[in-house]
């Protein structure tokens, strides 16, 4: 057994990685339960907006190719440029742990889920994960693969054959 133990032997992860690299310290476990908690997180996202009074309908499909889609009638996430990172409100809140609406900034009154990882948990752990979003009369879209935002070539397939990444405002 090495006795030498140093700070040279510390590993810093950042962002998403951790959470990739250990995934069961932000969902509880890889089985079915793991993944479970990955869609109530989500799942929570709609019902905060219900909660909030601002949606009163949200559908949950499951789907043939083991895909599930969560949608709801609420505000959406908002698409404008966060100014701190430069980026989509969209890419802040599927890629940036510790990023939302939750923290008290006034537009929840009472959340569930994760408070600020959870929809970036849930894009870190996706092979894929699409997001469509409704706002001022103009559907948003952007594309992830496993946390990272991109655009694939065939919308339809589960697992891309190629994906080139992609920064673009929404």
């Amino acid at each position: 057994m090495a006795t030498d133990y140093s700070a040279r032997h510390l590993q810093v992860l950042e962002g998403l990685e951790a959470v990739r690299k250990r995934p069961g310290m932000y969902i509880g476990s890889t089985d079915s339960r793991g993944l479970m908690h990955c869609l109530w997180e989500i799942i929570d996202n709609s019902v905060d907006e219900a909660l909030a009074g601002v949606a009163d309908c949200i559908d949950i499909v499951l789907k043939a190719d083991g895909a599930v889609e969560v949608s709801d009638n609420g505000r959406g996430v908002p698409v404008d440029i966060e100014p701190r990172t430069g980026l989509s409100g969209v890419e802040v809140v599927f890629t940036k742990l510790h990023a939302g609406g939750k923290f008290g900034g006034g537009s929840y009154a009472a959340s569930g889920g994760l408070h600020g990882v959870g929809a970036s948990v849930v894009n870190a752990l996706s092979a894929r994960l699409d997001v469509e979003v409704d706002r001022a009369g103009k559907t948003h879209s952007m594309s992830f693969r496993r946390g990272e935002p991109g655009a694939f070539d065939d919308q339809e397939a589960k697992t891309p054959s190629r994906f080139r990444a992609l920064r673009q405002d929404l």
